[in-house]
């Protein structure tokens, strides 16, 4: 079957005028995410199958010791966008700003963290440019025969995986969620070019008014779920709210954090920035206890990679049994305290020593 333009109106492109792997490093003024340096590794492996394509980073702002970490994390080449009216984030900007780097490097792929900062920006910038972009990636692949990017993710509710291309705009852009590829250890012997592009955003009809700040309430001052080796997931299945005060204790014993499955969110028993699954974070600890989750598969897709996984129901019907390493089938209210027990009085590891798994 032949390809049609299915937008005429946009112009054609000249696919090999495109080349190279970039990536948006996002940060908070102090740090890099840890999404933008899971991205850096993934588009080094991704350069592999493209002729050994360079890889840059997209960074607005950001300092010294950010552009030294995205290079010896595998960045090629660290382009810093400076700029009037760059200083504090606002959207519209900071994807004018990113649009116009892009616009004159001409990546062929453009990989986005899928925060809520980076899927906003990622429909400014395709906009802007053009193109299509492909939202909350599992896997990124390449087509050596055409070098289009098969972008793959979850639909029809999780339940079928998609490849998606973009054969006839480049760049190709993804979105992708947090914790979906391992971050890349730091090769400090690694050198690249950090070079700073100014760019012009002014515009006059541009007006950003905040309306209103709502701060959501934590169930527990914990790590986020994607940084802690332990996580402790509380589901419908716990009743009420007053189930995660078991799961916080039992989350402070094992030095871990506290999750939530979407219907535990909806309930307003804990804040969407704890959400495991396909709408929330994508988590790969060392040890997963899912506690009361009955298993959906949007939620099994964001804690699959977990390496030790262990649920608590009383339905030992539950899809999550077919995932887990270790299931219990019983009262979460019996079963947590007496776990409980048993963390707090096992021996302390010494600092050499390194805990099991």
């Amino acid at each position: 079957m032949s390809q049609q333009n299915i937008c005429p109106e946009w112009p054609e492109i000249r696919r090999e005028e495109y080349r190279g792997v970039y990536v948006y490093a996002e940060h908070d003024g102090n740090s890099l995410k840890d999404v933008s340096l899971e991205l850096i590794g993934k588009a080094r492996q991704l350069a592999v199958d493209l002729d050994g394509a360079e890889v840059a980073a997209i960074i607005i702002g950001g300092t010294d010791a950010m552009a030294r970490e995205l290079v010896e994390t595998g960045a090629d080449r660290v382009i810093r966008i400076v700029g009037e009216g760059l200083e504090t984030y606002n959207p519209v900007r900071y994807s004018m700003a990113i649009a116009q780097v892009l616009d004159k490097y001409r990546p062929e792929i453009v990989l986005i963290g899928g925060t809520k900062r980076g899927r906003e920006l990622a429909a400014y910038i395709a906009n802007t440019l053009k193109t299509g972009i492909t939202a909350d990636c599992t896997e990124l692949e390449i087509d050596k025969a055409s070098r289009d990017l098969i972008a793959i993710r979850p639909t029809f509710g999780g339940n079928v995986l998609a490849g998606i291309r973009c054969p006839q705009r480049r760049p190709q852009m993804a979105s992708v969620r947090p914790g979906v590829f391992p971050k890349p250890s730091r090769d400090p012997t690694r050198r690249g070019e950090v070079i700073s592009e100014r760019v012009d955003v002014q515009d006059g009809r541009m007006r950003l008014v905040a309306v209103e700040r709502k701060v959501e309430r934590d169930v527990a001052d914990l790590p986020p779920v994607e940084k802690a080796d332990v996580v402790v997931v509380g589901g419908r299945g716990l009743g009420s709210a007053d189930g995660f005060h078991l799961l916080v204790e039992l989350a402070r014993a094992l030095n871990g954090t506290i999750g939530a499955s979407l219907m535990a969110v909806r309930a307003g028993w804990a804040p969407h920035t704890r959400q495991v699954g396909q709408t929330g974070k994508t988590i790969r600890p060392r040890v997963y206890i899912g506690v009361g989750v009955s298993g959906a598969v949007q939620h099994i897709v964001g804690m699959l990679e977990s390496k030790v996984i262990i649920a608590i129901n009383t339905d030992r019907n539950a899809p999550i049994f077919r995932y887990v390493d270790y299931g219990v089938v019983g009262d979460y209210k019996e079963i947590i305290p007496r776990l409980i027990e048993l963390v707090k009085a096992a021996p302390k590891p010494t600092p050499t020593e390194k805990q099991p798994v």
